[in-house]
This record gives C-alpha cells, sequence and structure tokens, in this order.
C-alpha cells in the first residue's frame, strides 16, 4: 500500500488536490503506448486525445473519473488550482471512461510555465449519478468540494504526471 500512495504524498497530490486514501481500485492509464505511473514524464503533444483508461471493479460497480491541473497557471503561483481538464461519471467497473456519461469534455494538457502535475482521480459511486451540471469555469475546481457533493466518499484509485510546455521546434517530434 505504502508504495502506491508515497509519490502521492511526496509530491503533494494527497494534499493539494485528495485526502489521504487506501487505493481499492486498479486504474491503468496510457497515452498512446505510454503507461502512465506516478510521476512519469508525458509531454502535451502526446496527451491531445484522451488517455486510455481500464478500471477494474465489479461491472455492477459505477465509478467516477475527474482529471485536474493543480498548478494552473503556475506551480508557483497556483491561482487557478485546480483546472478542472475532464469529468466522466457512471463507469461501469471492468470497463473504461468511454462507457460512461462525459459530463465535461477531455481538454488536454497544455501548461503555460514550469513542470505542472496532471492528476486522475477515480471515486466508486453509491448509484447512479444522473444530470448533473458542467462546472461553470475550468479554474477554481474543487475535486474534494465536488466529491462531497455527489456523496463520493474518498478516492479509490490516484495516478498524476508531470508535464511541461514543449520547445516549438520540439513538439512535433
Amino acid at each position: 500500500m505504502s508504495a502506491n500512495i508515497d509519490p502521492l504524498v511526496v509530491c503533494r497530490v494527497i494534499g493539494d488536490v485528495v485526502d489521504m486514501f487506501t487505493p481499492l481500485v486498479a486504474m491503468s492509464v496510457h497515452f498512446g503506448s505510454k503507461h502512465v505511473n506516478n510521476g512519469c514524464n508525458i509531454k502535451p503533444s502526446m496527451a491531445v486525445n484522451p488517455p486510455r483508461i481500464t478500471i477494474s471493479g465489479r461491472i455492477d460497480q459505477l465509478f467516477t473519473l475527474v482529471m485536474t491541473d493543480p498548478d494552473a497557471p503556475s506551480p508557483s503561483e497556483p491561482s487557478m488550482r485546480e483546472w478542472v481538464h475532464w469529468i466522466v461519471t457512471d463507469i461501469p467497473g471492468c470497463t473504461s471512461p468511454t462507457q460512461g456519461k462525459e459530463i465535461l469534455p477531455y481538454m488536454a494538457p497544455c501548461p503555460p510555465v514550469g513542470i505542472h502535475r496532471f492528476v486522475l482521480v477515480l471515486f466508486r459511486q453509491k448509484s447512479r449519478i444522473g444530470l448533473i451540471e458542467q462546472p461553470a469555469s475550468r479554474a477554481n475546481f474543487n475535486t474534494r468540494a465536488f466529491a462531497h457533493q455527489l456523496d463520493l466518499g474518498l478516492p479509490v484509485a490516484t495516478v498524476y504526471f508531470n508535464a511541461q510546455k514543449e520547445p516549438l521546434n520540439k513538439s512535433r517530434r
């Protein structure tokens, strides 16, 4: 368990985005052939499309996925913390977000300055969520408040990656 949580504590994902939790579900995240594990680097050009995600659990369970950037617009001054990049609800267990209901469309990472953390948080739902409104703004989203509003409890899985602005001459490679 500590091997799964330690990187989240060290890099302040636990603290800035979520509270301490025990991982209960396996979540596998890939951008193309690149497997995302905590703290890895993903080039924004690799993340133009939503990641391919598989979730364990049981088919009769439902999950909510939230992706945020707690470092917007700058890691040294995150005045827009958190910038929400993606929300999908009602994802059946043993499937992927493509089987859920997209509440907020995927927005690719595009950090303007510095190295940003992009956090994918998975919650187990108590029941089908149904209709909810999109956040009024992507800026100043709060994953904890969102989870509280929908009675989701603590996360069951979380993974994060780092990304930074690519030099113009290298972003096409």
